[in-house]
């Protein structure tokens, strides 16, 4: 995944769930944050950060705020990108958990939830993947969520029954930076979603994780670690 028309900045404070200033150029700016966690260790005044820039008249904000420096590490925080870069590695067929697929379709509703990924295999089974976008890491232990989220609860569970019903089932979560060494639910923000994956885990969900390779304006997919 590319970005275009990237720009340097430096963050000052986060006004609200979807917007924060940054100063760009010795100008301070309102721009639109493109992750509605918390992400709470991240959004520090100071930090260096990248933008992407649009030129459509009919946005409230000139900038996107794409990424951010935590210390060395270049930290993606675009939330809709995790769903882009594994979409894309399933069409080119770059991931060994799922080779052989016939047909990939993004957002599929099963029952009460719509699930990121639907496909179907050449030997007729099928399958969901719902992909979560990882920010959260404390010395290269990444995590998540980093706020309660009923909602992936939800799909866990719906996950499940998907399973039962004779589906293949994944969470997939993407580590949106490089150097994490290993990945756990944080139980301390939600108990009640590590829970869940773990029975999700013990009902037949596989559980993937990747970590990513995170540059100024591209993040692409880079390893798997365990669960």
């Amino acid at each position: 995944m590319k970005y275009e028309n990237i720009v340097e900045g430096i963050f000052i404070k986060r006004i609200n769930r979807f917007i924060a200033e940054v100063e760009i150029n010795g100008e301070v700016e309102q721009v639109h944050v493109k992750n509605t966690g918390r992400c709470k260790e991240l959004f520090l005044k100071g930090r260096k950060v990248f933008l992407q820039e649009s030129f459509k008249a009919s946005r409230k904000t000139k900038y996107s705020l794409i990424s951010i420096f935590k210390g060395e590490k270049l930290i993606n925080i675009d939330s809709q990108v995790p769903n882009v870069v594994v979409y894309e590695n399933l069409l080119s067929n770059l991931l060994p958990e799922f080779f052989q697929l016939e047909e990939v379709k993004r957002e599929r509703t099963y029952k009460n939830s719509r699930f990121d990924i639907y496909y179907k295999k050449k030997d007729g089974k099928e399958g969901f993947i719902e992909i979560k976008g990882v920010t959260l890491e404390n010395e290269g232990m990444s995590m998540f969520p980093d706020a309660p989220t009923e909602r992936g609860r939800k799909h866990i569970y719906e996950m499940i029954d998907a399973v039962k019903n004779g589906y293949e089932g994944t969470i997939f979560f993407l580590i949106q930076l490089k150097d994490a060494w290993g990945f756990k639910p944080n139980d301390i923000t939600d108990e009640k979603f590590a829970i869940a994956l773990n029975e999700a885990q013990n009902s037949g969900v596989n559980i993937v994780i990747y970590t990513s390779k995170v540059t100024k304006d591209t993040i692409t997919m880079d390893k798997r670690i365990d669960y």
